[in-house]
């Protein structure tokens, strides 16, 4: 009740779908979002998850501001936590994808680094003159820090230094970040590590949306590393029931015996703990596909698909231990990947194909 929520990348997939459930769930707060609503992927799909919140905010007792900018504008962000000081501080705005950040670095430093970098500023600006400040800031980090890690499943407890992509350099440096200005400003943070999330208006260029786009229009998908790729694919409904009981518990700030703070700084997974075989996910994603209507009945699935070797960047399994969530918070993800499948088939049709 009564909080004031700062929601970045608030366009974006987690990040509207969090929107939309804090709006549900409580009443009487007041969520800012920004999102530079760039063209990495098609924008109307962006400008649909916004109408979703548009639609929504009618039916609640909570306010909705929007800002179309970029959390790399530090004067942006500084206006927006002098003018609403958020209690709350969920930084999903980043630039996504492992193949992209090969080709195209700077964005990764100006949205990840710099950006990261203006939120926490502001948050330890939050404090000053005697104010209460931002309570809890939880950002996203990703299993791609986990890199080629040999131990499965991934905890983290694991060392990771081994980034094989840039993007994962960019999350692990955020974590990094974090901890030093948790241990500096005594400002509580959470990293969430999330596991291939996929569902509903999702990201064109995950895998799965992707494929559905290629089969739809008769061309050949490739599926890397020959098809013994494992991801731990996670459901987007159970990744924002995560997100969202997070920032309801923020770390807790203590005093160490030198009377500085313990940082009060916590990172954990979310993914299904359930890792799939590529080749089995796209098998299921077509038959989802044709029971939806998306793919004629009589599709000649075999004709479409083609094995290939592993691609720079990418690493051949991920696989959560979500032990820790569930001990904090009692939460694991459970939803399965034909369930998670058949939604996203259903909303594809309607979506593209007007039924």
């Amino acid at each position: 009740m009564n909080k004031t929520f700062f929601v970045t990348g608030s366009a974006g997939f987690i990040g509207s779908n969090l929107v939309l459930k804090l709006l549900k769930e409580n009443e009487n707060i007041h969520i800012i979002g920004i999102d530079n609503m760039n063209d990495y992927y098609d924008v109307s799909i962006k400008e649909y998850r916004l109408n979703k919140i548009k639609e929504k905010i009618k039916k609640t007792t909570n306010k909705w501001s929007f800002y179309y900018g970029n959390i790399s504008d530090k004067k942006l962000i500084d206006k927006i936590f002098e003018e609403y000081k958020p209690d709350i501080v969920v930084n999903l705005a980043a630039q996504a994808g492992v193949r992209y950040s090969i080709s195209n670095p700077d964005a990764y430093i100006e949205s990840n680094l710099i950006g990261f970098y203006n939120i926490l500023e502001a948050c330890r600006h939050s404090y000053d003159d005697g104010n209460k400040g931002v309570e809890h800031l939880v950002y996203a980090s990703s299993s791609s820090v986990y890199g080629s890690n040999k131990k499965v499943p991934y905890s983290t407890d694991d060392k990771v230094d081994n980034p094989v992509s840039l993007y994962a350099a960019t999350k692990k440096s955020n974590e990094l970040m974090a901890h030093a200005y948790s241990k500096l400003y005594n400002i509580p943070s959470t990293g969430l590590r999330f596991f291939t999330v996929y569902g509903p208006a999702g990201r064109p260029d995950m895998a799965y949306f992707g494929f559905t786009n290629k089969l739809r229009n008769n061309e050949t998908i490739k599926i890397f590393n020959y098809g013994n790729c494992k991801r731990d694919f996670t459901y987007i409904d159970d990744i924002v029931e995560g997100v969202s009981r997070v920032t309801k518990k923020a770390p807790e700030r203590k005093t160490g015996e030198d009377g500085l703070p313990v940082p009060p700084y916590a990172v954990y997974n979310i993914g299904n703990s359930h890792p799939e075989n590529l080749l089995e996910f796209v098998d299921i994603l077509q038959q989802e596909l044709i029971s939806s209507g998306v793919l004629p009945e009589d599709y000649d699935f075999e004709a479409h698909k083609e094995l290939v070797p592993m691609q720079p960047g990418d690493v051949p399994v991920t696989y959560a231990d979500t032990s820790a969530l569930e001990r904090d918070f009692g939460f694991k993800p459970s939803t399965s990947l034909r369930d998670g499948l058949r939604k996203f088939a259903k909303w594809y049709k309607e979506f593209y194909m007007g039924d």
